[in-house]
């Protein structure tokens, strides 16, 4: 059976043998302007060129990131048209030159944070997942090779790419260094969400912090990445896990998923972080801050205890504002660090992960909020604005 009919995805899909080498044209959501709905329309897609893959998106997600950039709330990420989505998984459809790794047929995911494998920083033992060519560049909008884009509109206008990735289009043309083979029976729609937010939680947990069984956090913000945080948390035995967020709805999966206390700051008469000291005797061992915001990562450094306690910084904060702690602070034996996916090396360490969440030691259940079709990418967005989805799935 075709690998494509397993998903239930064979009719409308080109066999590689009559696309590759070729202009592909298909749909993508583009971007136009800041804030301006995206547009499902036709687009030409170039074939791969020399270390390039080109892929067939099967499903892809919305992340606050995607949004962040859409509205374009800073300069790096006003550049239009341009293709966002930077969550999916699918199906090689072509590679060029020079890639050996990857062939047609391939289930694969992509990842923004590439791995070259060959730069000073992939061989390095001193630097987690940095990579020379592939880190996350939010300036960055054409590809490694030559500095073009490989998106065009039918009238021959370059549309620029986002994050190494460009998900939200039928077909996309990615770095090889950004693609990772996965195993062929694991299911594409859930293999979706470690192209960013699963990896980046767990990996923050079990790279970036380390944490040990026994130990207590504090998890501030419950999207989806938070979410994955209590999940990684809950893999290595951590006693006490304390989700902080607004929306009390939050605080129903976070304990779905293994969270043991929950705190919603517009219910306290305290700060935060002072509540978290008195009931934990001290403050948490490990502090997650996943919200993007500088004063709730101030109240994430201070809720941890004095003399080891770590911040890991996961949101991404899209203003200038400086972090909010004096150098003083740091002198109490707090220390506070930023974690880029979780410290992982997309393509040395995916493939392992995959295994575990094949194997049930990873459970996905409940982080798949909701599901549309491709043509409802608009509808996708709202609902993570209004904090009604975790992850919204769309099918191309």
């Amino acid at each position: 059976m075709d690998i494509l009919e397993n998903h239930g995805l064979g009719n409308g899909f080109s066999h590689p043998s009559e696309t590759k080498g070729k202009v592909i044209t298909c749909k993508a959501a583009v971007a136009w302007g800041p804030g301006l709905p995206l547009v499902v329309e036709e687009i030409c897609v170039e074939p791969p060129h020399k270390m390039e893959v080109r892929i067939k998106i099967l499903f892809t997600s919305v992340c606050h990131t995607d949004i962040s950039a859409w509205k374009g709330e800073n300069e790096a990420q006003r550049v239009y048209p341009r293709i966002l989505g930077h969550e999916a998984s699918g199906v090689v459809e072509s590679v060029g030159e020079g890639v050996e790794d990857l062939k047609e047929g391939d289930h694969v995911i992509p990842i923004f944070n590439g791995e070259c494998g060959e730069c000073i920083y992939c061989k390095s033992g001193k630097t987690n997942n940095m990579c020379g060519k592939f880190r996350v560049n939010p300036f960055k909008s054409v590809m490694e090779n030559d500095g073009k884009t490989r998106f065009f509109t039918k009238e021959g206008k370059p549309i620029y790419h986002f994050l190494n990735t460009s998900t939200f289009s039928q077909y996309t043309v990615i770095d090889s260094g950004c693609v990772v083979k996965i195993h062929p029976q694991a299911s594409l729609k859930s293999m979706t969400l470690l192209s960013c937010c699963l990896s980046t939680g767990l990996g923050a947990v079990w790279n970036t912090a380390n944490v040990e069984a026994g130990s207590s956090i504090a998890v501030f913000g419950l999207g989806a990445v938070g979410l994955a945080v209590v999940e990684g948390a809950r893999t290595r035995g951590v006693s006490k896990i304390i989700g902080v967020d607004i929306n009390p709805e939050k605080f129903i999966k976070g304990k779905a998923v293994g969270m043991t206390d929950s705190i919603n700051p517009r219910e306290l008469k305290m700060s935060v972080h002072e509540k978290i000291r008195e009931i934990t005797g001290g403050g948490v061992d490990y502090s997650f801050e996943c919200a993007g915001n500088v004063d709730v990562l101030r109240e994430a450094f201070l809720s941890t205890h004095d003399g080891w306690g770590l911040t890991v910084v996961l949101g991404i904060h899209p203003t200038p504002r400086l972090l909010p702690l004096h150098p003083m602070e740091l002198f109490d034996g707090r220390n506070i660090v930023g974690s880029v996916f979780g410290g992982i090396k997309g393509k040395s360490q995916l493939p392992h992960i995959v295994h575990e969440c094949m194997s049930g030691a990873i459970k996905l259940d409940g982080f798949i909020t909701h599901e549309l079709p491709f043509s409802k990418i608009n509808e996708a967005f709202q609902l993570l604005i209004d904090g009604k989805s975790l992850r919204c799935v769309l099918h191309l």
